[in-house]
């Protein structure tokens, strides 16, 4: 059975980072920031006010990588998405 420190629930520990990333929904793209990273989730910085749907592209070129992502949790600015898959940019 896996057990975790008091209060965390991550099953995988994340890189601090702070990475320009940009959310794409059809025709609409909206500037974030990627605060912490792994391999299958971030957690992203998004003005409040912004609708953000459910489920999205997330274009981070620090990377060269565009993923799918999916919303996990919602707190004020704070999103915390999982990574569905990623591909290189051509």
């Amino acid at each position: 059975m896996t057990t975790f420190p008091h209060g965390e629930r991550r099953l995988h520990a994340r890189e601090l980072v702070l990475k320009e990333a940009i959310i794409a929904t059809g025709a609409a793209r909206v500037r974030c920031s990627v605060r912490n990273q792994h391999g299958h989730g971030a957690e992203l910085r998004v003005d409040p006010q912004v609708h953000i749907p459910d489920r999205f592209t997330l274009i981070v070129p620090d990377d060269d990588a565009t993923y799918m992502a999916v919303v996990r949790w919602r707190r004020n600015e704070r999103l915390g998405v999982q990574i569905f898959s990623n591909s290189l940019k051509d």
